[in-house]
C-alpha cells in the first residue's frame, strides 16, 4: 500500500505544480514575463536545490518527455505554416537553419573553450547544444506580445527556428559520439547527414500525406480527429528515429504537408494542438527547471554568461548577417531576426543527451545551457516587443481578438461555419464591411435562429454565423473586433482603420483577407502609393487595393506615413457616363 501511497502523492504533486505554472502565467501576462521562463522558475523552484526540496534526477524521463513536447510542437508550427510561405523564403531560412547553427556553433565555441578550460571537441559540443534557436519560445513570444511580423520576416523567423533542430541535434550527437567513442570520421558524418536529410524529407512528406488521407477516409466518431493526428504525428516521429534518421524534419514537414491540404476537422485539430503544445510546453519546462541545482549554477556561473553574450551580441547576428548577404534582407531585418533568435528548451533538451550517455563533465553542459536559456529569455525575450518597434517590423495588435468559434461542416472540405458575437463598435456592424468570400448564413437573436434577411438589421448581441474558406478564418478576426471610435472620426474613413505607412501589402492582405501579388507582399504602403500615382502623394490621395480605398491621412515630408482604409465606392451611372465620354474624346484625338 505504501507504494500505491508514494504513486498517488506523486500524482497529486506533479498536478499541482504543473497548475502552479498555468496560473503563474496570468502574473507572466500582467508583467509582460516569458511565461517559458516563468514554468522553468516553477521547477526550480519546487526542485531539490530550492525551496520545495523535490528530489528528481532522472534524465532519461526529461529526455522522452522533451522529445515528445518538441515533437508535438514542430508538428503545430509546420500545420500553421502556408506552403507559399514556405517556399518563399525556403533558401535564406534554410541557411540559417544549417550554416548558421554552424557559424553560430563556431564562434561560440573559442570562448568555452578559454572561460570553462575545455577541449576543442568539448567545446564545439557547448557551441551546438546552444546554437540552434527555438521555435515554441520565438513564435510563442511573438504572439503573446500581440506583434504582426513582415510576413517575409516572420516566415524566415518560423522556418528557420521550425528547421535548425534537425541539423543541431545532429550535430550534438556528432560530438557526443567523438567525445565518447571517437571512431567516427568528418567524411562519414557528411554522408550521415545528408542521408538523415533526404530520408527524413521523405518520411515527413509520406507520413503528411497518409494524415490528411487517412483523416478524410475514415468516418472517425466525433472528438476523435485531433487525438488521431496528434499521435500519428508522434508515430511519424518515432518512426523516423527508429531507422536513425530525423525525426525532427520529418515531423516539421508532416505538419506543413498535411496544414497545406483541405482536411476534416481542421479547426478542431488546431484548438487540440493549441492546448496540447501548451501543455508539453509546461511540463517540458517544469521539468527542466526540476532538473536545475541552483547551488551548483553558480560554479560557472559568470562562465556561462560570457558564453551568454557572445552568443547573443556576436555569434548570432554574424551567423544572421554572413547567411542573409545573398538575400537581400534590409539591415533592420537582419538586426531584427539576429536579435529574435531565442533559445529555449531545445537547447537544455541538447545539454540532456551528454547527461543521458554519462560524458564526463556532463553536469556542465547543462549549467552553461541552462543559464544561456535564462539569459536569452529574460535579455532578448523581455525586449522582442520593443525591437520590433524601434527597428519597424511590426505593429502592435492593440485591440483583443473576438471569440471566434469554428465548426466543420460533414460532406465537403472546402468552406466551414465561423461565428462571431457581434460587438457594438464592430467594424461589421457599423459599417457592414465583410470580404466578398465569407457568406453570412444564420443569425442567433436571444436563442431564436435567423436568417440573415430575418435579422435584418444586426444589433449588438446578436451571433452571426458565415461560410468561410478554413484558412481565411482567421482574417475575418478584423472584422468583428470591438472597437471604440476615434475621438475625431473621419465620415470618409471606416472609423478607426488605420495603419502606418511602413506596413506592408501583404501584412494588410492578411488581416483583411485580400488578394496581393505574390511580388508585392513586402512593398511598404508608403511606396504603393508613389508607384501607384507616379508622383509624391498628397493628404487626401485615394489609391484602390481590390475592394479596399487607400486613404493618405497623413503625410510627411512628401512619403505617407499614415494610411486610412475605406471602402471603395461602386461607380454610378453619371460615374460610367463621365468615363465613356472621356473615351470617347481620346479615341476623337487619336483619329485626327
Amino acid at each position: 500500500m505504501s507504494s500505491l501511497d508514494a504513486i498517488s502523492i506523486a500524482i497529486l504533486f506533479g498536478s499541482l505544480l504543473v497548475l502552479a505554472g498555468i496560473l503563474s502565467s496570468l502574473i507572466a501576462l500582467r508583467f509582460g514575463a516569458p511565461l517559458l521562463l516563468v514554468f522553468m522558475i516553477v521547477g526550480m523552484l519546487a526542485g531539490e536545490g530550492g525551496p520545495g526540496g523535490f528530489a528528481f534526477n532522472n534524465v532519461k524521463t526529461t529526455y522522452t518527455v522533451g522529445s515528445v513536447a518538441l515533437a508535438l510542437i514542430l508538428f503545430d508550427g509546420g500545420l500553421r505554416m502556408r506552403l507559399g510561405s514556405f517556399r518563399s523564403v525556403l533558401a535564406p531560412a534554410v541557411t540559417l537553419a544549417t550554416a548558421g547553427v554552424l557559424i553560430t556553433a563556431l564562434i561560440t565555441a573559442p570562448v568555452a573553450k578559454i572561460v570553462l578550460g575545455m577541449t576543442w571537441t568539448q567545446a564545439l559540443l557547448v557551441g551546438a547544444v546552444v546554437a540552434s534557436t527555438d521555435a515554441a519560445a520565438v513564435l510563442f513570444l511573438v504572439n503573446t506580445r500581440g506583434l504582426r511580423l513582415r510576413p517575409r520576416v516572420r516566415a524566415t523567423l518560423e522556418v528557420e527556428s521550425g528547421t535548425n533542430d534537425p541539423f543541431a541535434v545532429f550535430l550534438t550527437l556528432l560530438l557526443v559520439e567523438f567525445l565518447a567513442v571517437g571512431q567516427q570520421t568528418w567524411s562519414q558524418a557528411l554522408l550521415a547527414f545528408l542521408r538523415e536529410a533526404v530520408l527524413g524529407t521523405v518520411i515527413g512528406y509520406a507520413g503528411g500525406r497518409i494524415i490528411a488521407l487517412v483523416l478524410n477516409r475514415l468516418d472517425l466518431p466525433q472528438g476523435l480527429h485531433a487525438p488521431f493526428v496528434a499521435v500519428f504525428a508522434l508515430a511519424v516521429f518515432a518512426f523516423a528515429n527508429a531507422v536513425h534518421t530525423s525525426g525532427f524534419l520529418a515531423v516539421y514537414l508532416a505538419g506543413l504537408i498535411m496544414g497545406n491540404r483541405q482536411t476534416r476537422a481542421h479547426s478542431s485539430v488546431v484548438a487540440f494542438l493549441d492546448a496540447v503544445t501548451w501543455l508539453a510546453q509546461i511540463v517540458m519546462f517544469v521539468l527542466l527547471g526540476l532538473l536545475v541545482w541552483p547551488q551548483r549554477l553558480t560554479d560557472s556561473l559568470w562562465e556561462s554568461f560570457a558564453v551568454a553574450a557572445v552568443l547573443m551580441l556576436i555569434a548570432r547576428p554574424a551567423a544572421v548577417f554572413l547567411c542573409l548577404a545573398p538575400f537581400g534582407f534590409q539591415l533592420r531585418e537582419k538586426l531584427f531576426i539576429s536579435w529574435v533568435g531565442l533559445r529555449g528548451a531545445v537547447a537544455i533538451f541538447l545539454a540532456s543527451i551528454p547527461l543521458l550517455v554519462g560524458l564526463s563533465a556532463a553536469y556542465l553542459y547543462f549549467d552553461v545551457a541552462f543559464v544561456v536559456v535564462l539569459s536569452s529569455l529574460l535579455i532578448q525575450g523581455w525586449t522582442v516587443g520593443y525591437a520590433a518597434r524601434r527597428l519597424d517590423m511590426s505593429f502592435a495588435r492593440s485591440d483583443p481578438l473576438p471569440r471566434r468559434v469554428e465548426l466543420d461542416l460533414p460532406g465537403q472540405l472546402a468552406r466551414e461555419i465561423v461565428g462571431y458575437p457581434v460587438a457594438a463598435n464592430s467594424p461589421f456592424l457599423r459599417r457592414g464591411l465583410i470580404p466578398n468570400w465569407a457568406r453570412p448564413t444564420l443569425v442567433v437573436r436571444n436563442e431564436q435562429i435567423l436568417t440573415p434577411g430575418e435579422a435584418a438589421p444586426l444589433r449588438e448581441g446578436d451571433y452571426v454565423y458565415l461560410l468561410a474558406p478554413p484558412e481565411k478564418a482567421r482574417a475575418l478576426d478584423r472584422f468583428f473586433v470591438d472597437m471604440p471610435p476615434p475621438r475625431m472620426p473621419d465620415p470618409e474613413l471606416l472609423g478607426d482603420f488605420f495603419v502606418p505607412g511602413t506596413a506592408t501589402l501583404g501584412a494588410l492582405a492578411e488581416i483583411y483577407g485580400l488578394q496581393v501579388a505574390a511580388d508585392h507582399n513586402e512593398v511598404a504602403l508608403a511606396d504603393y502609393f508613389r508607384e501607384q500615382l507616379k508622383r509624391q502623394p498628397k493628404r487626401g490621395d485615394v489609391v484602390l487595393l481590390g475592394p479596399i480605398a487607400l486613404l493618405a491621412h497623413k503625410v510627411d515630408f512628401g512619403r505617407v506615413s499614415t494610411v486610412g482604409l475605406r471602402l471603395a465606392e461602386p461607380e454610378t451611372a453619371t460615374d460610367l457616363i463621365g468615363r465613356a465620354k472621356a473615351l470617347l474624346q481620346k479615341v476623337r484625338t487619336l483619329l485626327g
